[in-house]
């Protein structure tokens, strides 16, 4: 692949997910939040099936490995988008976008028990530590308003941040044969159904829901540009230059999310949130360092 074509992929993967936070806080006016969680993953399970279908004859589950992938990700990975949407209620989208970014330091922590070729260690630890300080910064709990609005919503997005990881090292530790699109869509439509049983749970209605331009706009846009195009692109662009380089995504995606969110919807970020941004960005690095010097090296040797 291109260098041009390399760096094109990553601006688009970063634009896609980017921007995905504010399509999410803007669908928020129009439809109930884990019907608008049902609505995208609905949309997004046909069209991959539809895909899968036509493309090849192992588009559905096979083997153990992956019916028990399929459920990991139906109840947990995308299962858990449902308690995000819930959440992105209360806070900006550069907020969710920023706490999203922690996703790569909650895998660690989560693969270390449940996946033995993956285990922490030396400065894992330090790399870690330093992730929950920042998350801590942006979260910033206060005993005395444990019922403020704006901490509820990060507190779930975080708490659904981590169901959301466990679905995907799951799936890793199922070790699925069919094609990731296959998987992704089932894992869809069985995600879809868990939001609808929640939404029906907390007393959602559909007659609550407003079917403006621009609610069916945002669904989609969630559905088909990021959850069936964004996910393709990002799995082209992770084999093409591996799971690390790919991550670096997470950390740029908040950065599109706070730009859209303080020029469409007005939002405001507060510099203490900014400070933990850069704190878990540190995390990140010192968890991945020996990967992150071993790149470099590589690149030294490349251009001597």
């Amino acid at each position: 692949m291109s260098r041009n074509r390399t760096i094109g992929l990553f601006l688009l993967v970063t634009l896609l997910f980017g921007s995905g936070f504010p399509a999410v806080k803007t669908g928020l006016s129009f439809i109930p939040p884990l019907l608008f969680a049902a609505s995208r993953s609905y949309l997004a399970a046909v069209l991959l099936l539809i895909y899968v279908g036509a493309t090849t004859a192992y588009w559905y589950p096979r083997s153990r490995g992956d019916v028990t992938a399929v459920l990991a990700g139906g109840l947990f990975l995308v299962g858990g988008t449902g308690l995000g949407f819930v959440a992105q209620q209360f806070i900006t989208a550069g907020v969710a976008a920023i706490i999203f970014s922690l996703a790569p330091i909650i895998t660690a922590v989560l693969a270390w028990p449940l996946l033995p070729a993956e285990r922490l260690a030396g400065r894992d630890y330090a790399g870690v530590l330093v992730g929950f300080v920042g998350i801590a910064v942006v979260i910033r709990p206060d005993p005395a308003g444990l019922l403020d609005p704006e901490l509820v919503g990060k507190l779930l997005f975080f708490g659904a941040l981590v169901v959301v990881e466990l679905g995907a090292v799951l799936i890793r530790r199922s070790q699925p044969s069919m094609p990731i699109p296959a998987l992704t869509g089932w894992a869809m439509l069985l995600g879809g159904t868990v939001h609808v049983v929640l939404a029906m749970a907390v007393g959602e209605s559909i007659a609550s829901i407003q079917p403006t331009p621009l609610a069916l706009a945002m669904v989609v846009y969630l559905s088909v540009f990021i959850g069936v195009f964004g996910l393709v692109t990002y799995l082209v662009l992770m084999g093409e230059v591996g799971p690390l380089k790919a991550n670096l995504t997470t950390y740029l995606t908040p950065i599109v999310a706070l730009a859209i969110g303080w020029v469409l919807l007005g939002e405001r970020i507060q510099p203490l949130t900014l400070v933990g941004f850069g704190i878990i960005v540190a995390g990140f690095a010192l968890l991945e360092s020996r990967e992150i010097s071993a790149e470099l090296v590589k690149y030294r040797t490349l251009y001597r």
